[in-house]
């Protein structure tokens, strides 16, 4: 920490500096007002280089493997790859989930009408479930074999034709957005850097290291893993004969693009084996317990082989603030914020480790790292 910064808190708060203070709180609230105001325009851009962000590492794979120097052949590989993938998973995919999806709805349909007695489960637990919850329902949309709702739907796509019109028009827009970002990709990097005052480039730099090294982690590695683990947690329901196994497996992985997000799926996995088992063919222990063993093995896999190797020994934020982070900034600007929720809150804590944490006052990394294995003592003892 240099002098200019470790005094820039030495400074008297004087009318001047108050007002500076006050004007840059407001621009802030500003431009949260107008991202609130924009997010119909601003989502598809900010999905479209979410998107080219996460393609980035298969582009230059395929950079290296064709040999070029040029993107546009990489990248309409990896768009390539991309679809052919997506195309294959639905036509293999597709059909199951189908089929799984009448079965879980004949299930659901048997238990709201007759129920099903469970050793050690109490009977008022099933009647506070189907007081709570429309099972009639759900096995409807599972099935979708009610005319109403088709009708239903088929008059709202006419009546807000407009909308569906403007909403097809925007995520086409965000499809040239992808192309046009993964062309110039790294002339926008170099163009931004650019932009920085050469006075504050250090610091910034510093800060954008930190966004980079915690998008890295969260974006590319933990939506890795949520993928593995998805893949994992469809494999184990498939093999212990769980309905649903690839959708609900597939969903648990999505889960987890939050660190332990997924263990709220325990709720929904209980009420699936609870109306899985009220034909008799299965009982609801065996089910149960076979799910939960499926849920060991997959945490156990990720927290001992998939983390470890695919985001080493540094972890990034801590789960507790990454999903913190996403509930304050999704709750301020809805799905945009659930995107820049990540690289804000990294924005902060860098700010906070460089002017206001307790190296401000001169203190080296070295002396800062003694001070931590001190307290660290000071606690254990």
């Amino acid at each position: 920490m240099n002098r200019h910064q470790s005094g820039a808190f030495s400074r008297p708060f004087t009318f001047d500096r108050v007002v500076r203070l006050l004007i840059s709180v407001a621009a802030i609230g500003v431009a949260v007002w107008l991202v609130g105001l924009l997010k119909s325009v601003l989502l598809p851009f900010l999905v479209a280089w979410l998107i080219a962000y996460l393609l980035e590492p298969f582009v230059q794979y395929n950079k290296r493997l064709l040999r070029v120097r040029n993107r546009w052949l990489p990248i309409s590989v990896t768009l390539f790859e991309c679809v052919l993938i997506l195309c294959t998973v639905a036509v293999f995919v597709m059909p199951s989930v189908v089929s799984e999806m009448h079965q879980v709805a004949s299930f659901v349909r048997h238990y709201s009408e007759t129920g099903t007695d469970i050793p050690f489960v109490p009977a008022s637990l099933h009647e506070y479930l189907r007081d709570n919850i429309d099972f009639e329902t759900i096995s409807k949309h599972l099935t979708r074999q009610d005319i109403k709702t088709i009708l239903n739907a088929a008059g709202s796509f006419i009546s807000g034709g407009y909308n569906v019109v403007m909403s097809v028009l925007n995520w086409f827009i965000m499809v040239l957005y992808v192309v046009f970002i993964m062309i110039d990709y790294e002339r926008l990097l170099a163009g931004f850097k650019r932009m920085v005052p050469p006075r504050y480039r250090g610091v910034t730099f510093r800060i954008a290291d930190d966004i980079k090294r915690s998008m890295n982690h969260y974006f590319r590695g933990q939506s890795l893993i949520a993928f593995l683990v998805g893949v994992l947690f469809a494999i184990g329901f498939s093999i212990i004969g769980l309905p649903l196994a690839i959708a609900f497996g597939l969903f648990v992985g999505l889960l987890n693009l939050v660190p332990y997000l997924q263990l709220i799926s325990l709720i929904p996995a209980t009420i699936l084996c609870l109306v899985y088992s009220v034909d008799g063919t299965v009982g609801f222990w065996h089910i149960w317990l076979e799910t939960m063993a499926v849920y060991i093995v997959v945490q156990a896999i990720q927290d001992f082989i998939l983390t470890p190797k695919i985001m080493g020994k540094t972890m990034g934020l801590n789960p507790a603030i990454i999903l913190l982070s996403l509930s304050i900034w999704g709750s301020l600007m809805g799905f945009i914020g659930l995107i820049i929720a990540l690289p804000l809150t990294t924005l902060l804590l860098s700010y906070y480790d460089i002017y206001i944490s307790n190296r401000e006052d001169g203190e080296t990394p070295d002396e800062h790292k003694r001070d931590e294995e001190t307290f660290k003592e000071i606690v254990e003892s």
